[in-house]
């Protein structure tokens, strides 16, 4: 091989190796330029946007709903989550007036299904059952279903627009037991505080409400097969003016964290 072409070939060598470094070079600063992007936006998603959120919510949630919120603002300073309770079809009509709010959690899938084009896409994120609320230790020996018919027993349902008095329909037909109650309550809580007060002998009421109150109610459980599942599905509403905030909020209610606090109120999973 002459002179010659052995000086071209080792140019050539060198030249190659010149241009490679600094492509190599670049190629290490994009990886590390898309290492940081990526980490940049796992540490922004993981931060909930702040914003004081307003949450109309069904009154069987008011006990839980409270820790809940107290929860989340710990986990997301900053942020701040305020709640109106009433009963899911009064909730209904607010928004369907335009109430200032930012999410909702209805008693019943059927109240949030009318609600269509004012939410997001729901999420049920608790179940819960119905039980007997007597007075505390039960003086006039209430023990089924059946027992509501007596007439000398003054039993207070909630109104059959409220989910829980629906459930509570749906129940006494299944099982053909006709009840005249002595009043129909707008909410779940109003039904629990007749008994409480000694207004009445007996309402049905959801399971955790019933909890809420072990010193002045007992609670008569229901069997399964006899009983109705309440399912709780949640929404962001779309007239919300922090709709960010509001849907990780809803997500929130579906994380092991919250779910904890549901459940250990004795709400079921969803």
């Amino acid at each position: 091989m002459s002179p010659l072409i052995t000086r071209r070939r080792a140019a050539t060598a060198v030249l190659t190796t010149a241009l490679l470094i600094p492509l190599a070079a670049c190629g290490d600063s994009g990886s590390d330029q898309a290492k940081d992007s990526g980490s940049k936006a796992t540490s922004s998603a993981s931060n909930a946007p702040k914003a004081d959120l307003t949450v109309l919510a069904a009154a069987s949630l008011t006990d839980v709903f409270k820790e809940a919120g107290a929860a989340y603002e710990k986990e997301n300073p900053g942020t701040k989550v305020t709640f109106s309770f009433a009963g899911s079809q009064e909730l209904a009509a607010q928004v369907k007036q335009g109430a200032p709010a930012d999410a909702l959690v209805t008693a019943d899938t059927r109240t949030m299904d009318g609600l269509t084009g004012e939410t997001g896409t729901p999420a049920v994120i608790a179940k819960n059952r119905l039980v007997i609320a007597v007075g505390e230790g039960n003086p006039e020996k209430v023990e089924n279903l059946k027992d509501l018919s007596d007439a000398e027993l003054k039993v207070v349902l909630a109104a059959p627009e409220v989910p829980v008095g629906r459930y509570s329909k749906q129940i006494l037909d299944a099982q053909k037991i006709e009840v005249k109650p002595v009043s129909q309550e707008p909410n779940v809580r109003a039904v629990l505080s007749k008994v409480e007060l000694g207004e009445a002998d007996a309402g049905l009421v959801y399971r955790t409400d019933a909890a809420t109150a072990t010193d002045k109610v007992d609670a008569i459980d229901i069997p399964d097969a006899e009983n109705a599942v309440a399912s709780y599905p949640a929404a962001t509403l779309k007239g919300s003016k922090h709709s960010e905030a509001a849907a990780a909020f809803v997500a929130w209610l579906s994380t092991p964290a919250a779910q904890k606090i549901l459940q250990g109120a004795g709400f079921q999973q969803p």
